[in-house]
């Protein structure tokens, strides 16, 4: 495997080496409850910790073809809950039909969505076709602060979040208990989330007082070293400081409840992953009959070793990332 760290560093322990070393067996997934759907690469900003470097000049999309075989795998599979993610979901024309299927199939469905998207020409009636298909959102917010928000993703950015949250507040989102609407914090820079609670009561305290604005719960994730974040880093010097960092932080009591462990991760041509971030890397699973979702096979998938790398210690380090 490629090791982001050179051996030669104290902390240069293989992430697979360290599981040993603190008694567990490898990973392996825990059963599938999450089908998670990359559908295409191409989004309406470049975020400087975007892991999959998605931008406007991605062409990379889901065919209708893909998203047929998607919806078979998740009707003879059981699987509970669909997860569209990007780039950003809604510029991609199989994001409605997945959640129009996946819902007349019963099945949970969440859309993670930048919310500057909910603001260009021709995505107006977007909230309201969520709210009318009971999709969970999970937006983007890196800060409550626009200085930092703006930073990370552009400027003008805060202020059109700030338009789309007031607009999924009035439909019901962050209000409803039908209708949850998350956050999602990353940090500005090299260094780990705080108390993802503590965190959440700063968001609801800040956005409610001065923005009027709601919303249900929060996620602190912490930034991979790869994609752009990884190039930042490498520019400024940082890099093997930040793993550094993740490798000192790893806490074991995070292992159960890893997002790979019960997640399934299908990318934009149908290539089946551990997670998203394997995908970014083109680290597929380890059952090479079944790295397709032509050749879905939900048993043997369920109990897969799960592929590691010395990024996952980013999923690990401190209270865990969600």
């Amino acid at each position: 495997m490629q090791l982001f760290l050179t051996p030669q560093r104290p902390s240069a322990i293989a992430f697979t080496s360290r599981i040993l070393a603190e008694g567990r067996e490898p990973l392996r997934s825990l059963g599938i409850e999450t089908l998670q759907v990359n559908v295409g690469y191409q989004c309406n900003q470049a975020c400087s910790h975007c892991h999959i470097e998605a931008g406007p000049a991605r062409s990379e999309r889901m065919t209708q073809a893909t998203a047929a075989r998607v919806l078979q795998a998740l009707a003879k599979s059981g699987i509970g809950t669909l997860d569209i993610t990007g780039g950003a979901p809604e510029l991609h024309p199989v994001t409605q039909t997945l959640v129009t299927e996946a819902r007349r199939l019963g099945r949970r469905v969440i859309v993670r969505t930048n919310l500057t998207i909910l603001s260009e020409p021709g995505m107006e009636d977007l909230p309201k076709f969520y709210r009318e298909h009971d999709v969970e959102l999970i937006a983007s917010l890196p800060c409550y602060s626009e200085e930092n928000v703006d930073r990370v993703r552009g400027s003008g950015t805060f202020t059109k979040c700030l338009e789309a949250l007031g607009k999924l507040n009035a439909l019901g989102y962050g209000r409803d208990g039908r209708a949850p609407l998350s956050l999602v914090y990353n940090p500005a820079g090299p260094f780990l989330a705080p108390s993802q609670d503590a965190l959440e009561r700063d968001y609801k305290r800040e956005l409610q007082t001065r923005y009027g604005i709601t919303f249900t719960r929060l996620y602190a994730f912490t930034n991979m070293p790869i994609g752009r974040f990884r190039e930042r880093l490498s520019r400024e010097n940082g890099l093997n400081a930040y793993q550094d960092m993740l490798v000192s932080s790893f806490n074991s009591r995070t292992l159960d409840r890893l997002m790979c462990r019960r997640l399934i991760s299908v990318g934009w041509d149908g290539a089946l992953y551990d997670c998203d971030f394997n995908q970014a890397l083109g680290l597929p699973v380890t059952e090479p009959a079944h790295a397709h979702i032509e050749r879905f096979d939900h048993e043997v998938l369920s109990s897969r070793m799960i592929a590691l790398d010395d990024h996952c210690y980013a999923c690990t380090a401190g209270q865990g990332s969600s």
